[in-house]
């Protein structure tokens, strides 16, 4: 038996890396789940039981309504939610304007907002949300003033849901990831010879000495999901190697 049998899932972000991970992670342990992205081909990719796909822009204000009108249709109600999608844009701090800080906090927060406002009420009691945060929102990373300040907002966010639906004993928690193995850097706007050496960089930060893989994300979101957590609400985990805690 699996720890997720007879669960149903929404996954933003579920295309590919760790969203896909998690994904595939959750369908193998019994689940049923609707992963998203706006990527159909990769989307199409996404293989496993039970696991449904949904081109979903989380950018998008109107992208909240339509995950919600699926999920109503085809699932009624969920057991769990992992607010996934999201990415980096590095700019220095001079070269913000209003069009860059919109691209960077429409998906960032407001998509992931916009989600949980209309997917908590389909949320059965005893449910689940987990929000990708990042160790960025605890560093001071050159270029990284959008990026890093839009996942400290989840952060802060994380704890005010748990707060709001705590009554419901629906439980709210982050996952902080480190670097992580996916195709991150292909969103950063940076070209690929400084993406290099930015990888390159924070590789020498990491005192486990290397990336981590998506399935090693994915498994602690997993445990968040799980009863085996049935007692953590409004906490951040933090998989990073070392990073940022050591």
């Amino acid at each position: 038996m699996g720890r997720f049998n007879g669960k149903k899932f929404v996954i933003t972000g579920g295309s590919g890396g760790i969203g896909r991970a998690t994904a595939e992670l959750l369908a193998e342990e019994g689940a049923e789940v609707l992963a998203t992205g706006t990527n159909p081909d990769k989307l199409a990719a996404v293989k496993g039981p039970r696991i449904h796909t949904l081109v979903n822009d989380a950018g998008s204000p109107e992208a909240a309504s339509a995950l919600a009108a699926w999920v109503k249709e085809h699932f009624g109600t969920i057991d769990g939610v992992f607010l996934n999608a999201g990415y980096g844009l590095f700019v220095p701090h001079d070269q913000v304007t209003a069009e860059v800080f919109a691209q960077q906090y429409d998906v960032n927060v407001r998509g992931p907002l916009l989600h949980v406002a209309v997917l908590s009420p389909l949320l059965n009691e005893g449910g689940s949300v987990v929000i990708n945060t990042s160790i960025a929102s605890e560093m001071g990373m050159p270029g990284g003033v959008l990026y890093g300040s839009s996942k400290a907002a989840l952060r802060n966010a994380t704890r005010t849901l748990a707060a709001e639906l705590a009554g419901r004993t629906i439980r709210v928690n982050a996952i902080s990831p480190g670097p992580v193995g996916t195709d991150f850097f292909a969103r950063t706007g940076i070209p690929e010879e400084q993406a290099a050496e930015m990888a390159k960089g924070i590789l020498s930060q990491v005192p486990l000495g290397r990336f981590g893989e998506a399935m090693e994300i994915a498994r602690p979101v997993a445990f968040l999901m799980s009863e085996d957590a049935s007692f953590i609400t409004g906490t951040e985990l933090v998989a990073d190697g070392g990073m940022a805690q050591v």
